[in-house]
């Protein structure tokens, strides 16, 4: 059993032991006359089947020739997992430029895109129709999003963005719910995080780092490029400190949320892991005997998964509107302010981000 494999995206849907399902393939080629193309195949298999692409074998590197032949010949010729399906596969002429496939990553993002949608389109029907805002809430559904939507705003919007929490509200609405759905998708049955895919969460950061720069106030650029209230010889060493911290910040929000998505799978799969590994290393017997504490670790760590999907929704949210409310942050001051009064907020602003990267 490997961990790392149950972990990582791949272009087919995985529902052992009932079978898998391919996903469509779609790869941008250079032809051998460099040529531009773009070819596209209903599945892995089709793709070989039809002749113009083969699995390259993993473990020698060499090309292993399967072109013309089926699926079910090609399969185990591949990678140990799933064949064909986890092989690399190459073109039987020219090179892939892009590779466009979906992946189950990608189906599950769009699945919780789509949910994130139907929520809003739902809640703003029942809003338009005066439900929730001529009088309460009503029923399960509505008064269970309220709450949250409510903690979105009242706990983080406000308090970091101030008056200017409605301009942004939407998007930070937008992925708390987006990430939030995406990693409790990867809690059920055959489901997968897509937010556990660096891919993912670094758009999800991207999209942070354009809203802040756009809305970043001069006061904001002022501190970046010429840093107010310390001495001008200190400032060329500063500014590309503050340069390189514009690119941190949203990279440091896309590693952590990967980071601890994908740590809890491995958790629960290397404890489940180690039922099969004392079972081939000494016996059958010293299999059943660590099932127990192995189940009991794993469901532990699960119901932590869930607190932990929650949390990583919320720091990240949290950590968007710090990273946007210290860009269209007002700054008012005398000409002739000190350098503290100037910081004060800034100071503010710095730790309180201290205290959610502790988080």
């Amino acid at each position: 059993m490997d961990p790392i494999h149950h972990i990582l995206d791949s272009f087919y849907m995985d529902f052992e032991p009932f079978g898998q399902v391919e996903l469509p393939r779609i790869w941008v080629v250079r032809r051998s006359d460099q040529g531009l193309g773009l070819d596209v195949f209903g599945s892995t298999s089709s793709a070989i089947e039809s002749g113009a692409y083969h699995v390259v074998s993993e473990s020698s590197g060499v090309d292993t020739e399967l072109a013309g032949q089926s699926a079910e010949e090609a399969h185990g010729q591949g990678a140990e997992h799933g064949g064909y399906l986890d092989a690399e596969v190459a073109p039987a002429s020219g090179e892939i430029i892009a590779d466009l496939s979906i992946s189950r990553h990608l189906v599950f993002a769009w699945i919780g895109a789509l949910f994130t949608l139907l929520v809003f389109i739902s809640l703003a029907g029942r809003y338009r129709r005066g439900i929730g805002r001529d009088s309460a809430p009503k029923g399960i559904f509505q008064n269970l999003f309220e709450t949250l939507i409510l903690f979105v705003r009242d706990d983080i919007a406000r308090p970091t963005l101030g008056e200017k929490h409605v301009k942004y509200l939407p998007y930070l609405l937008t992925i708390f719910f987006f990430i939030l759905t995406c990693n409790l998708m990867g809690l059920l049955p055959f489901g997968q995080t897509a937010t556990a895919n660096i891919a993912v969460t670094g758009v999800l950061a991207v999209f942070t780092f354009v809203i802040t720069q756009f809305g970043g106030t001069k006061d904001y650029w002022k501190h970046i490029f010429w840093p107010p209230g310390v001495p001008t010889f200190v400032k060329p060493i500063l500014v590309p400190v503050e340069i390189l911290g514009m690119f941190t910040k949203p990279f440091a929000l896309a590693i952590r949320l990967f980071a601890n998505m994908s740590a809890g799978h491995l958790m629960i799969l290397s404890l489940i892991g180690l039922i099969f590994t004392f079972r081939a290393s000494f016996g059958t017997a010293a299999g059943y005997g660590v099932a127990p504490l192995s189940v009991a670790f794993s469901l532990f760590i699960y119901l932590l998964e869930l607190l932990v999907a929650t949390i990583q929704a919320y720091i990240f949210t949290m950590l968007s509107a710090l990273f946007i409310g210290m860009a269209v942050e007002e700054h008012h001051h005398e000409p002739d302010a000190t350098h503290e009064s100037v910081g004060e907020p800034m100071i503010a602003s710095a730790n309180a981000e201290a205290i959610a990267l502790k988080s």
